[in-house]
């Protein structure tokens, strides 16, 4: 999630004319990579590729950076990426409450049928073993050890990001650069999502500046309003948000009850397919004749005599 922010961030600050056009996973798009720059009939993969691509054609955000501050960035990036990237990934992809409420229904939305049915919990397989594969070494031999380091790394990235932007609009002067664009990525989805559980989310609310920067990126660079009229509030936003979650859960909910029914439906075929193949497969030994003597049935075995 973040990685197509970061990059989507970093072209804006670099003033590239994109589009961004969000896909759907189908059977077709779903070993693609994303996310893809097409131009000129080339395309582009990875974020840093991208980045790249981008400063060969003049659109670099960087380049009123001193030498300081480009090691700085990239000092600062390599932490975000081993600080705050496995607790997001936990936040969104393994926390039960946020998963079953956000993020599943969210992922599953995008995802058409039947796809939608095991894609998401793939994801968040994928994320819990990249978690234990970085994090999980010894002494922390279980998941809620590993949870509380993830967390605990996190909150302390997160203090020094707020210790190091202090009062000021960016990280470095007036302008965006790819440490703005690479902080944007990782803090503004934990800053806007609405999360049922969020002990990372509410320690970044006590950090208010992060928050002013986030929302500052988002009302300069993210809000389009051809209109001319003064952007939604962020009370709407947010109620538009919850709607479209309220949305989402109940179409995963429809979802659910219908998968409930076929699931049904598919075991009392495969039942009656058993039926049949122990009729075929398997005759009885014994036949049953229905036999009129003195009104009563008598049974019959093969060979004809009565049992």
């Amino acid at each position: 999630m973040h990685i197509i922010i970061n990059t989507a961030a970093y072209a804006k600050f670099s003033g590239a004319q994109l589009k961004i056009m969000p896909i759907d996973l189908t059977w077709k798009t779903l070993t693609e990579t994303v996310p893809a720059l097409h131009f000129d009939r080339t395309t582009v993969t990875e974020p840093p590729n991208i980045l790249s691509f981008l400063r060969k054609r003049k659109y670099n955000a960087d380049f009123e950076l001193t030498a300081k501050q480009g090691a700085d960035t990239m000092a600062y990036i390599a932490l975000l990426q081993e600080k705050l990237g496995p607790a997001l990934l936990h936040t969104f992809w393994v926390d039960v409450e946020n998963y079953s409420n956000v993020t599943r229904p969210w992922f599953a939305s995008r995802t058409p049928f039947p796809l939608n049915l095991f894609l998401p919990g793939r994801q968040s397989s994928v994320a819990l073993s990249r978690i234990l594969l970085t994090k999980g070494e010894p002494p922390l031999h279980n998941i809620s050890d590993v949870e509380a380091k993830i967390y605990s790394e996190a909150k302390e990235c997160l203090n020094l990001l707020s210790h190091r932007l202090g009062t000021s609009q960016y990280f470095f002067g007036n302008t965006p650069a790819s440490l703005d664009a690479f902080v944007f990525g990782h803090i503004a989805p934990l800053h806007k999502a609405i999360l049922p559980s969020g002990q990372l989310q509410q320690h970044l609310k006590q950090l208010p500046n992060l928050g002013h920067f986030c929302d500052a990126i988002i009302k300069t660079y993210f809000v389009e309003n051809a209109s001319g009229l003064p952007p939604a509030s962020q009370d709407t936003v947010d109620a538009n948000l919850q709607k479209l979650t309220q949305l989402v859960n109940k179409e995963s909910n429809l979802i659910e009850k219908v998968m409930s029914c076929f699931a049904c439906i598919c075991s009392l075929f495969l039942s009656a397919c058993q039926i049949v193949f122990f009729m075929f497969c398997f005759p009885p030994f014994l036949t049953q004749h229905v036999c009129k003597h003195t009104g009563s049935a008598s049974v019959v075995d093969v060979n004809g005599g009565l049992v």
